[in-house]
């Protein structure tokens, strides 16, 4: 029999504990001990906390609720269930971790733009490169004379040298092709000089040539615009280096 007062141990049918004096009650000798758990409902709630910055804060709600049930529950178990901890934390996370999301997405989100941006200047200049190749490929089939600037988009998609995706660019918003083609250019040879323009990004059209006057910096928040040049190689041309490019032989 074990005392209520100290939790010392007495012989059976003792009246007073021999260790504190105090009365012993025979009808409440001490048992065995009542497991206590943690409760699943807080652990869950943590979890589903802790992911919502992952889940952009899908998880928050339900976390933050399954918290509250879960503290509900803790207290009234008679100390059968623990973890007020996990359910307070689990509840506090969303609201705690909400604000330093919304600074980082700002932070971010340049990045990002900047990104996406070079990401369609990137792909716009493997199209011309693509479309210039083709012009090669005609050239080598025709004496070395080029697609007759009028007509060059005709020319390529008809003879199966370009698909007419290729002749968009990524960053342009309307318009079959966004690309236009230096009339100068008529054929290709060892004298070209390397530096001559051979395409380069225009306003939305088809079948498009001539020189400067034509020049679009529109696809690429103005920062400038893709040039294919005779020897084939393509350069992203700053918008106040356009002036620069050589348009005669």
């Amino acid at each position: 029999m074990y005392c209520a007062r100290c939790g010392a141990e007495n012989p059976d049918g003792a009246q007073i504990c021999s260790s504190c004096s105090a009365v012993l009650s025979a009808a409440t000798p001490q048992g065995p001990a009542v497991p206590v758990k943690t409760s699943g409902l807080a652990i869950a709630s943590l979890v589903l906390g802790i992911l919502s910055p992952f889940t952009c804060f899908l998880t928050a709600l339900p976390a933050i609720i399954l918290g509250i049930v879960a503290l509900i529950k803790i207290q009234t178990s008679a100390g059968r269930l623990k973890g007020t901890g996990l359910a307070v934390a689990a509840i506090a996370i969303p609201p705690a971790v909400l604000p330093i999301a919304a600074c980082l997405a700002a932070m971010l989100t340049p990045a990002l733009a900047k990104t996406r941006c070079l990401a369609k200047r990137i792909a716009c200049g493997n199209n011309m490169r693509g479309v210039a190749m083709a012009m090669v490929v005609y050239a080598d089939e025709h004496d070395g004379m080029l697609p007759t600037p009028s007509r060059w988009c005709d020319l390529l998609v008809n003879n199966n040298k370009v698909d007419k995706k290729t002749l968009k660019c990524p960053g342009a918003k309307r318009g079959p092709c966004s690309y236009a083609m230096n009339k100068n250019v008529v054929e290709l040879g060892p004298d070209s000089p390397a530096d001559l323009v051979l395409l380069f990004e225009t306003s939305p059209g088809w079948n498009q040539s001539g020189g400067p006057e034509l020049l679009t910096t529109e696809n690429h928040e103005r920062q400038g615009c893709n040039v294919v040049f005779v020897d084939s190689h393509v350069e992203f041309v700053r918008t106040q280096k356009l002036k620069l490019l050589r348009w005669k032989p």
